[in-house]
């Protein structure tokens, strides 16, 4: 039986350094300033913001040539200048419009580093099942655990 055990811990601990791993690394990605999109914060400057919300919104609904499900609309600052960032619900792209001049681009894709650290950090890449598989690797962890604290306990008695 502690065989049995000692072998289920050591893959247990496998299984779960991966997750952990790949959480740790992306944390501490977030903390190198400038690696990971969003994770400056910069002041805007309210005296260049010439567009107003509504007229945001307007203008990003003629860029995409319809009416869009816009759920957020957000004034940040990025590359230095102010802009709005919009965005459509149910997995709809954002637009960024320009609070100075009204010019409206698609937002590029983020770069690999935010990618992989919105993947690893919250587990995105695993979409609906995002809460089971945290569940799941919390109970694998606990039960590693468990049986790291059953074999010091049995190595200990044993030793006396």
């Amino acid at each position: 039986m502690g065989r049995f055990i000692y072998r289920a811990h050591i893959w247990l601990g496998v299984v779960v350094a991966v997750p952990v791993l790949a959480w740790a690394t992306s944390g501490l990605l977030y903390a190198w300033p400038g690696a990971v999109e969003g994770g400056k914060i910069e002041v805007i400057d309210a005296a260049r913001v010439r567009v107003s919300p509504t007229e945001a919104v307007r203008r990003a609904h003629e860029f995409a040539g319809r009416q869009l499900p816009t759920t957020a609309l957000t004034l940040l600052t990025r590359d230095g200048r102010p802009v709005y960032q919009a965005v459509g619900g149910m997995g709809a792209d954002s637009l960024l419009i320009d609070a100075e001049t009204g010019a409206v681009i698609r937002t590029p894709p983020p770069s690999v580093l935010t990618r992989y650290f919105r993947q690893a950090h919250f587990y995105y890449f695993a979409g609906s099942w995002q809460v089971a598989l945290l569940i799941l690797l919390a109970a694998l962890a606990s039960l590693s655990a468990l049986t790291g604290i059953y074999l010091n306990v049995k190595w200990w008695t044993q030793k006396r």
